[in-house]
């Protein structure tokens, strides 16, 4: 993170390892979102994984991270890393009202 820009907006990431099969994949996930980071103007900052021993405290230090920094958008890879979260409510629309952060969603393509 010491190449981080920062005049550009902080952007902030999250990802929940097990939904991935792989190392290989966590690695390739979070290049994505450094990549989505780069073409939206954002600087990317911390990308939270969620392990599923931990479960939620990588969830829980991103809203901390979001309510310190005051960050406007946090990315993720799919819907599915949020909704994973909880199946009784909208784990994305709880959160973005909660925080006032909106969540948007990496695409493959820049």
């Amino acid at each position: 993170m010491s190449d981080v820009d920062y005049t550009r907006p902080l952007l902030l990431g999250y990802v929940l390892k097990h939904l991935l099969m792989t190392d290989g994949e966590l690695v390739d996930i979070k290049a994505q979102l450094e990549e989505f980071a780069r073409v939206e103007g954002f600087a990317m900052g911390t990308i939270y994984t969620e392990e599923t021993e931990t479960t939620p405290a990588a969830f829980e230090a991103l809203i901390d991270a979001v309510n310190r920094y005051e960050v406007t958008t946090v990315v993720i890879p799919s819907r599915l890393h949020f909704a994973a979260l909880a199946v009784t409510h909208d784990v994305k629309d709880t959160f973005e009202r909660a925080t006032g952060a909106r969540v948007v969603i990496a695409s493959n393509t820049p």
